[in-house]
């Protein structure tokens, strides 16, 4: 009775809050700044799903800055001491980030870097800057409540999370903070994947300068610099016209493939402000707004894009000076900049960085590009999202958006989004692909007329840009209808509106439509004519086959991101089996150069249902070897028939079992999996799982080059198989329309809401995705009231 009793109450509270939530809103209500004594009120649903409501940005902003503190204080606190410069000081200097809002490799490049951006006042100039150069009021609105909501929280709530209680770098933020993590963001791309080279870039010395590679040998880095494939950050998207579905509605489904620790997680919940704003969907960590979702209207996903980021500038250096340029023969002095990091037991460090025209000067992209600086020659690294703090207007402008167009039309009209591809579908059955991107203005002309020896290697292979900085005619020049200079405007963007289909699967535009090709754009956005990933060629499979089926509803989504095939055991595991069992005597030779019994492997292989599901016999042998064979064969003998782009999905194909490659892979796999006590033939949930609060949950999918939609980058133990996962399947949502005011909707948060090992919420949606369930999302007044396990909480400053 009590329980009952206590249910019927919460319902009341809630049915009071959507009450007032359906009311008509006062005029410009979600548009007047708010004094002090912010709130909000929360409901939370199943798996500890918030849904905030406020009467304005400000008080939105503090039930997300509120909520996020309760899921994921730890994490926040961790980034927000990353972007003030701060890690030295409470980590140590040799400590190692977690490389989520940059490429930093150690503590203190990244207080280096971030403490190098709040000494220039960077962030403080974007925001001075007017909209829409600098962001809108309503965003300013939301970094201001969002920072009264985290701290909030803090003053009224005690850290249950071991990982961070009592610790003193868990404190008090600011919204300037919350927009430092917002530029951390932007420039991942660009400064923040070279912070380690902009923080260490020293005039040269009296020694020589190590020798460079050759340009192909950079040709070669630059190009596994810049493939998405290879980062920890990817995606699936795809979006179906009413022509391919059952009601002749939109459908889409999004799949992010993102780390599964730490501050580039997403965390999901539901933004409304009555009358103004109403949006479901997935946030990255610190994020004020939905940044993948859907409202009532339309439902978008991104996809990690192959447009590069960012260029180079090569500098032709004072022969007396090697810290000034010379530009149409005018000396420029470098700008020397003085950073001071404070260390832990109270040291400090001192470094200098130096800055140009273009940039910040670099000695390198990774420790394949190298980029000596010389007494005649140094680099500068341009990044024109180190001026664009328009990301979380982009964001905002995308949940407020009413059909694919208006997605169309707010991404042209902000033009915020630093390295996504966005796809949509909306309730009217459109859909939209477009790669708009803040890109470094690099045309074809420009990059012919103004590239360095380097450049002419690096933009063909890679999209990297290597500009002759000491040429004023080689500046980058602006469009017309671009908001910010030096970038491309929405008129250059690859774009594909109302296909049948349109997917992407980080690849280039090109085949968004597989029969629609798109071509025509500069190589800076990605290449056209050129060879698809295995994930890019099974998904378009997989795609153009649902869309010619045709009728087509959210179920279908479902299957087919928890289908877990493996295109590359379609195209490759009967010939495998076939030229394992005619090895001579059932041997291999390992690397090692010993003989190993692969009977058992064949027999493996050959019944291997081409899928990565819990129950898969084989499936991680096949993973080890594949991933050895790949990585073992040099691409170009990997396969009999080579690429054709007049057959750009059914090429390469045709394994190459006759490489001495294959029987190396073939017996290392074998020996690998029988040094762990792994059976040949052993299921695919026995051993790859995660642990969670002493529960070991099995998780299926598979690994990038096996061609998985559902990917997963499992962490291998050698005494035990895959024990964790580093990145993969995300925030994913099947969304469709019916005609109503409520979306039919389908979510999963993989890793679930919270990292706290205290909180129930640390692995329950994980539990779901090992049983490849759903949950279905509660998007309407009436179907939250309807909860049954419904917790409305008013939150306030006090």
């Amino acid at each position: 009775m009590r329980n009952r009793l206590r249910r019927l109450v919460l319902i009341g509270t809630a049915l009071i809050s959507v009450a007032a939530a359906a009311s008509p809103a006062p005029a410009e209500s979600g548009r007047t700044a708010s004094g002090g004594g912010l709130s909000a009120t929360i409901r939370y649903t199943e798996y500890g799903i918030p849904h905030i409501v406020a009467k304005d940005y400000a008080n939105l902003g503090f039930g997300t800055g509120w909520a996020q503190a309760e899921d994921e204080v730890c994490t926040l606190a961790d980034g927000h001491v990353t972007v003030r410069g701060e890690r030295s000081r409470f980590f140590g200097a040799e400590g190692r980030p977690d490389q989520s809002l940059s490429s930093a490799s150690t503590n203190l490049s990244s207080d280096l870097f971030f403490r190098g951006v709040r000494d220039a006042r960077t962030v403080e100039k974007l925001l001075d800057a007017p909209p829409p150069l600098g962001p809108g009021r309503d965003v300013r609105e939301l970094m201001r409540g969002y920072a009264a909501g985290f701290n909030a929280w803090l003053a009224q709530n005690r850290i249950t999370d071991p990982k961070c209680a009592g610790a003193a770098w868990v404190q008090p933020i600011t919204a300037l903070d919350v927009a430092r993590r917002g530029f951390a963001l932007a420039v991942l791309g660009g400064q923040g994947r070279a912070a380690d080279a902009i923080t260490s870039a020293q005039p040269p010395g009296g020694a020589a300068p190590a020798e460079r590679p050759d340009d192909a040998q950079l040709a070669d880095a630059a190009r596994e610099l810049f493939s998405s494939q290879d980062s920890d950050m990817g995606s699936n998207a795809v979006a179906f016209s009413g022509a391919t579905t059952a009601n002749g509605r939109g459908l889409l489904l999004g799949n992010p493939h993102y780390p599964w620790q730490g501050g580039r997680r997403f965390w999901q919940s539901q933004q409304t402000i009555p009358g103004e704003l109403d949006v479901s969907g997935g946030s990255l960590l610190g994020a004020t707004s939905v940044s993948i979702g859907h409202n009532a209207h339309v439902a978008w996903s991104h996809t990690v894009a192959t447009g590069v980021p960012m260029n180079l500038h090569e500098l032709k250096l004072d022969p007396a000076d090697p810290t000034a340029y010379l530009v149409d023969g005018e000396r420029h002095r470098m700008t020397k900049r003085t950073v001071t990091v404070g260390t832990k037991g109270g040291g400090e460090v001192t470094r200098t960085q130096w800055w140009t025209r273009y940039g910040p000067v670099v000695t390198s992209l990774g420790a394949g590009l190298p980029l000596p600086w010389t007494r005649t020659t140094a680099y500068a690294l341009n990044d024109p999202n180190a001026a664009n703090m328009r990301l979380s207007d982009a964001s905002l402008a995308l949940n407020k958006a009413r059909s694919a167009q208006g997605i169309k039309a707010a991404l042209a009209r902000t033009q915020g989004h630093p390295w996504v591809n966005t796809i949509a579908a909306d309730k009217a059955g459109h859909t939209l692909f477009t790669q708009s991107q803040v890109l470094p203005r690099i045309t074809d002309d420009l990059a012919e007329r103004c590239s360095t020896a380097l450049g002419r290697a690096t933009y063909p292979s890679a999209g990297l840009a290597v500009l002759d900085g000491s040429r004023a005619e080689c500046g980058l020049g602006e469009d017309p209808d671009a908001v910010q200079p030096g970038t491309f405007g929405p008129s250059r963007m690859p774009t594909l509106v109302d296909a049948p289909y349109a997917e992407n699967s980080n690849d280039s535009a090109w085949l968004a439509n597989a029969d629609r090709p798109l071509t025509g754009y500069e190589r800076i956005f990605g290449t056209v004519g050129t060879q698809r990933s295995m994930r890019t060629r099974g998904a378009v499979e997989d795609v153009s086959a649902m869309a010619d089926r045709g009728e087509l509803t959210v179920r279908d989504l479902r299957e087919q991101q928890f289908a877990n095939r493996a295109p590359a055991g379609d195209l490759t595991a009967a010939d495998v089996a076939k030229a394992c069992a005619a090895l001579p005597g059932g041997t291999a030779t390992g690397s090692d150069g010993k003989d190993v019994d692969v009977r058992e492997a064949c027999a493996a292989v050959a019944g291997w249902d081409r899928a990565m599901n819990p129950e898969s016999r084989g499936a991680l042998l096949f993973d080890r070897f594949w991933r050895k064979l790949t990585a073992g064969v040099p691409a170009a003998e990997l396969w009999k028939v080579p690429f054709s782009a007049a057959d750009p999905v059914g090429t390469p194909h045709t394994l190459n079992t006759a490489h001495p490659g294959f029987e190396r892979a073939l017996a290392d796999a074998v020996t690998e999996l029988d040094r762990a006590g792994i059976a040949p033939d052993a299921p695919l949930s026995a051993h790859q799982t995660v642990l969670r609060a002493g529960e070991r949950i099995p998780v299926h999918g598979g690994t990038e080059s096996l061609g998985v939609w559902n990917k997963l980058e499992p962490v291998w133990d050698p005494a035990a198989g895959y024990t964790e996962v580093a990145h993969g399947s995300s925030y994913i949502q099947a969304v469709g329309f019916d005609g109503g005011d409520c979306p039919v909707a389908r979510t999963l948060l993989t890793y679930s809401q919270s990292e706290n090992p205290k909180s129930p919420h640390l692995s329950d949606q994980t539990r779901l995705y090992a049983q490849k369930r759903w949950v279905t999302s509660r998007f309407c007044a009436r179907d939250i009231a309807a909860s049954p396990e419904l917790k409305v909480v008013h939150v306030r400053e006090r």
